[in-house]
């Protein structure tokens, strides 16, 4: 998701060019449906799974924006010339072991947009994309305003526990939604169980990605953790709550509206002197208590959410 404005903004510098995005088979569905892509090419764990393919088409430029030891195999197979960002992960490294803040003011887009600057590549400030196929949208669950509710994150400390999802549906008014993979359908029934709430429903197990981001895109507003959901909520343009849990928003991935910063609303404690304690996430708090997470404001999601409802 993060790497979209390039493209976009690649292809608009260079209309005649001819993209192709290479990345895993678990995250195709989020790239297939974009118009200015040509190809998506994917792997499974190797990159000897297409390596010959590649080379076979022969490409005039890379931009590595991943920067790991696949994305440096391809460059060497291919040896075109490419270009590539700084992690930055000596300063993540001091972020999180010494809470020594080196971090750039600066969102990772931006550092990846600045990849292409010798293809010319400048940011149209127009955010992320995301494109739905006609075929994935899906009905409308409430016929009233509701709030969309991401329960699912690929690590478990980042993620808001039952307890919290089910305190922040208790003081919502309005009807919620519940957004998640097959993997978070166990949670959104216990979260169920433990809201007793009548308009309150689970979605998660039932769509793909485009579909749950349909439901993302009619609703009136979207929580959501550290997660890529959060950054499809994004290049919807929907207004967001952000919590955040063991990452913090000073990694430079929180949610990406440029052109109107007031549909984001970051949501954390502050005062925990072992936050963040990683740069991606754990299984468990490593200090059991999970403090990050278990003293969220509920008070706080739920004045955010009915300003922004009712300005809308």
């Amino acid at each position: 998701m993060l790497t979209t404005p390039v493209i976009r903004c690649l292809k608009k510098k260079h209309p005649d060019s001819e993209i192709h995005f290479l990345t895993k088979n678990s995250f195709k569905s989020v790239v297939e449906s974009n118009p200015h892509i040509e190809k998506v090419w994917t792997i499974k764990q190797h990159v000897k799974e297409i390596i010959s393919d590649l080379e076979t088409i022969g490409f005039d430029h890379v931009i590595d924006l991943h920067k790991n030891i696949r994305s440096k195999q391809i460059r060497w197979k291919l040896k075109s010339n490419y270009s590539t960002f700084s992690k930055l992960n000596f300063q993540k490294w001091l972020l999180t072991n010494f809470k020594i803040n080196k971090m750039p003011d600066t969102h990772i887009v931006d550092r990846y947009i600045a990849a292409g600057k010798d293809l010319g590549i400048v940011n149209d400030n127009l955010g992320l994309d995301f494109f739905i196929a006609s075929k994935n949208e899906v009905e409308v669950p409430f016929s009233n305003k509701y709030i969309a509710l991401v329960i699912g994150t690929a690590h478990a400390t980042k993620a808001l526990t039952p307890q919290k999802n089910a305190d922040i549906i208790r003081a919502l008014s309005h009807p919620v939604v519940l957004i998640g993979g097959p993997d978070d359908m166990r949670k959104a029934e216990e979260i169920i169980g433990l809201s007793d709430k009548e308009d309150l429903i689970s979605t998660c197990g039932k769509y793909n990605i485009e579909q749950s981001a349909s439901l993302l895109k009619q609703a009136e507003v979207v929580i959501s953790p550290d997660t890529g959901m959060m950054h499809i909520a994004s290049a919807l343009q929907k207004p967001i709550i952000s919590i955040w849990g063991n990452t913090v928003p000073e990694f430079g991935m929180y949610p990406y509206i440029p052109n109107d910063k007031t549909k984001v609303n970051i949501v954390e404690v502050t005062d925990l002197d072992c936050r963040p304690c990683s740069k991606i996430g754990f299984k468990s708090c490593p200090k059991k208590h999970f403090n990050c997470i278990n003293n969220i404001d509920v008070q706080e999601v739920k004045n955010i959410i009915d300003s922004i409802v009712i300005s809308h």
